[in-house]
């Protein structure tokens, strides 16, 4: 500590701020969004709900990734809605899983990691759309069994 007390306060503030960040979860997840996303996704709300079709085909193609995947032994976790969750199960690892992804294959996954999930049930978040053909699913699904030998991370049972 300085004669000014200078150190003292910033190494306070710092604190205070990780002990927000770490503590208070509902307060970063909470952040308004700007007018302008809000418009575009009501805007696209609108849309889906006015086109049946694409409603459909966005469940079927989730679907088939599901299938996909189950079929090539990955744990893919329940799900009633088109979020595909594969579990993986440690933090470490899955920031390494999606790190390999985008390195190596180009395609971005969002991981999912504690506060949003508990601890030990961390996971892949894969979010088909409905224009995700079946070759860029075959692609996916053979990058994934690649990550999944090279971390060694459990299969399904």
């Amino acid at each position: 500590m300085t004669s000014s007390g200078l150190i003292s306060v910033a190494t306070e503030s710092e604190a205070m701020v990780d002990a927000v960040r770490c503590a208070a979860p509902g307060f970063i997840f909470t952040t308004t969004l700007p007018p302008p996303l809000v418009a575009g996704a009501i805007t696209s709300i609108r849309h889906v709900r006015a086109t049946n079709d694409l409603r459909v085909r966005h469940q079927e193609r989730a679907q088939r990734l599901k299938d996909l995947l189950v079929e090539a032994g990955l744990p893919v976790m329940p799900s009633v809605t088109h979020i595909v969750p594969i579990m993986v199960g440690d933090a470490l690892r899955c920031k390494q899983a999606t790190d390999m992804l985008l390195d190596d294959y180009g395609v971005y996954i969002q991981p999912i990691n504690y506060p949003t999930v508990p601890v030990g049930t961390e996971r892949l978040r894969i979010t088909p759309t409905p224009f995700h053909d079946d070759g860029v699913m075959d692609e996916l699904v053979a990058a994934l069994k690649d990550v999944w030998m090279r971390l060694q991370l459990q299969k399904a049972a």
